[in-house]
C-alpha cells in the first residue's frame, strides 16, 4: 500500500495472539503486541458490552409494544406519550444492533487480518484513530465523505 508502513510486530506467539499485520498511516509508530491486544480486548468488551444492551432495549420494546397501541379510553396525551416511547424503544433499539454490527465487523476483520484498512479507498484508517475508535473501517477523510451525502 502506498505510504503504509505495516509491522512484524504483531506476529503472534500463541494462537491466542494477534498474528495480522495491521497498516498504519504515514508517520506512525508500528503496531506494538501490547497494543494490538489492548485494541482487541476493547473490541471483545464493546461487544459483549452492545450485546447486553440490545438484550434490554429489545426487552424494553417488546414490553412498550405488549402494552398495545388501542387508543380507545385512553386520554390522547397518554396515547401520545406511549407513541414516543415506543418510537424511543425502536430507535435504542436500532442504535444498540448498529453498534453491535460495527464491533462485530471490527473484530472479524482483526481476526482476519484485514483491520485497519479504509473499506472504501484501501488506505491505512490510522492508528490514532483505530486507538480512539477500534469500530472504524473508514480513514477519516472517507468517512467525513460520506456524511456529506
Amino acid at each position: 500500500m502506498a505510504g503504509s508502513q505495516r509491522t512484524a510486530d504483531s506476529a503472534a506467539d500463541s494462537p491466542d495472539e494477534v498474528s495480522a499485520i495491521i497498516p498504519v498511516g504515514p508517520g506512525e509508530e508500528p503496531w506494538t503486541a501490547d497494543e494490538l491486544a489492548e485494541v482487541r480486548a476493547e473490541l471483545q468488551g464493546e461487544v459483549a458490552r452492545m450485546e447486553r444492551k440490545l438484550v434490554v432495549a429489545e426487552a424494553n420494546l417488546h414490553a412498550l409494544l405488549a402494552e398495545g397501541a388501542d387508543g380507545a379510553g385512553r386520554d390522547p396525551a397518554d396515547v401520545g406519550s406511549s407513541n414516543f416511547e415506543r418510537d424511543q424503544g425502536m430507535s435504542l433499539a436500532a442504535n444498540a444492533r448498529e453498534m453491535l454490527e460495527q464491533g462485530q465487523l471490527a473484530l472479524r476483520l482483526f481476526d482476519d487480518g484485514n483491520y485497519g484498512v479504509c473499506e472504501v479507498c484501501g488506505q491505512p484508517i490510522g492508528k490514532a484513530r483505530l486507538q480512539a475508535f477500534p469500530r472504524a473501517t473508514m480513514c477519516v477523510v472517507c468517512k467525513q465523505r460520506s456524511e456529506r451525502r
